[in-house]
């Protein structure tokens, strides 16, 4: 959503830039570092050259120009990285850049270390987000709103049980992300095929000490061709993308004029359009919709990519970097959104109250049944209230007169009894306590997110 226009509205969580070329390079030359240092503590290089290797690992130490002649050259992501970083480690030192790696070992364990710290974003939005609707819930336990199936009036509800579903929903993605950080995070060193021939009987103790130095975790078999941990991360955060749309949809309908009951934050001086200056967008609901809906569209690719024959496939490579790299951008921006939408929420319970009304009565259909069930059975009874609904709404009545008016139900029901019965604030089940439960519920599974460490 770089070029949204809201874009300056909204606060940038920072994962779009760990993806920026420069950030990637430098991702790369971690991962040499800390291959040289794992190699030298094994004696596989020498000491001298790991940490002349270490010290020349800066971008900033290295000419930009020759990397960019370089790639326009060869063609290649990383040799002229490779080739600038052998050249500022030391004529003796640079013989030992890269030793007995392949390109992908380094790249996709230097894209983990980006997925890892969009992770670490990714949860403290949540987080934050979580904590918000924590508030909302409990600000609106007990106001009422009419519940609606199939867009009809069905039965009331309360809008912090509203709140409640998306607390519960959110809340398990949050346990999900912090529950496949082990799998997620994972280095590959294993050469060209991933059999670790180049680093003989050392390999898995390298492979373990130079997942160390990144807090990472060694991957069993490192082969080129297993992705399911991308295509895993990228499933989690299109469900993500999933609920926060649903979420975002709810808002953007609950902000027509015909319902008015919720409103997101606008501020002061949004110009909602050039020619209609009544004009106040649900932006950020329309952001997330959007965003959410580029996601889905992505998983498949992920998915796709899992697909890699024989030892390794560059074109499945590619699909994940670049796919992966921008659905976790995605799933940024539609948190950051989210966390807006949550804590400034506005909430309109006079609106609530009346479009509860609308129906004369009607959504409190359940309640009469049950309560003549109990004198005459539950379906007689639904045939009785059906029969009512159907002639308050032919003969304009009120659904209250039309029952007192009705002799199978007044024989069994006062009026009074009626008159409580119509009452929507008596009606709302444990929506209440729902909305106080998932606010608890939320500000624990937020409290745990924060202290998830990547591994």
């Amino acid at each position: 959503m770089k070029n949204s226009a809201t874009a300056s509205r909204v606060p940038d969580p920072g994962i779009r830039a760990l993806f920026e070329t420069e950030a990637r390079h430098q991702a790369w030359l971690d991962v040499e570092a800390a291959l040289a240092l794992a190699e030298a503590e094994l004696g596989i290089i020498p000491d001298a050259a790991a940490a002349d290797i270490v010290r020349a690992a800066n971008l900033e130490s290295l000419d930009q120009a020759r990397i960019d002649e370089g790639l326009k050259r060869t063609g290649h992501p990383l040799v002229p990285l490779i080739w600038e970083l052998a050249r500022i480690a030391g004529e003796d030192s640079g013989h030992y850049v890269h030793w007995g790696a392949t390109t992908q070992n380094i790249t996709d364990t230097g894209e983990v270390l980006l997925l890892a710290r969009s992770h670490r974003i990714l949860l403290d939005l949540l987080a934050d987000v979580l904590t918000a609707l924590a508030d909302l819930a409990e600000r609106t336990r007990g106001m009422p709103a009419a519940g609606r199936t199939h867009g009809q009036h069905a039965v009331p509800v309360t809008f912090g049980y509203k709140v409640a579903v998306w607390i519960d929903e959110l809340a398990r993605h949050g346990d999900r992300l912090a529950e496949a950080a082990p799998r997620l995070f994972v280095c590959s060193l294993g050469g060209a095929a991933g059999t670790f021939a180049s680093f003989g009987a050392d390999g898995f103790d390298l492979q373990a000490r130079f997942a160390a130095r990144l807090g990472l975790r060694p991957m069993p078999v490192p082969s080129r061709t297993i992705l399911d941990h991308f295509a895993e991360f990228a499933c989690l955060l299109g469900m993500l993308g999933a609920t926060s749309s649903k979420l975002a949809n709810e808002v953007y309908t609950l902000m027509k004029q015909e319902f008015a009951e919720a409103r997101e934050p606008v501020p002061a001086g949004t110009v909602g359009s050039s020619t209609m200056p009544q004009k106040r967008n649900p932006i950020l609901a329309q952001d997330i919709i959007a965003a959410a809906a580029e996601i889905r569209a992505l998983v498949p690719l992920a998915l796709e990519a899992m697909q890699t024959e024989h030892e390794a496939n560059r074109a499945t490579s590619l699909m994940l970097r670049n796919g992966l790299a921008r659905i976790v951008e995605l799933a940024g921006d539609i948190l950051a959104r989210l966390k807006l939408i949550a804590e400034g929420l506005t909430v309109d319970a006079a609106r609530m109250r009346a479009n509860l009304d609308l129906s004369g009565g009607l959504i409190l259909a359940e309640a009469l049944m049950l309560r003549l069930g109990q004198h005459i059975g539950r379906q007689d009874a639904h045939d009785v209230i059906y029969d009512a609904t159907e002639a308050a709404v032919a003969s304009g009545r009120s659904f209250a007169e039309t029952l007192a008016a009705d002799p199978k139900v007044t024989a069994h029901l006062s009026v009074a009894e009626i008159d409580a019965l119509l009452d929507p604030t008596a009606y709302t089940g444990l929506c209440a306590d729902m909305a106080t439960e998932q606010a608890r519920h939320g500000r624990i599974v937020a409290k745990r997110l924060n202290q998830v460490a990547p591994t």
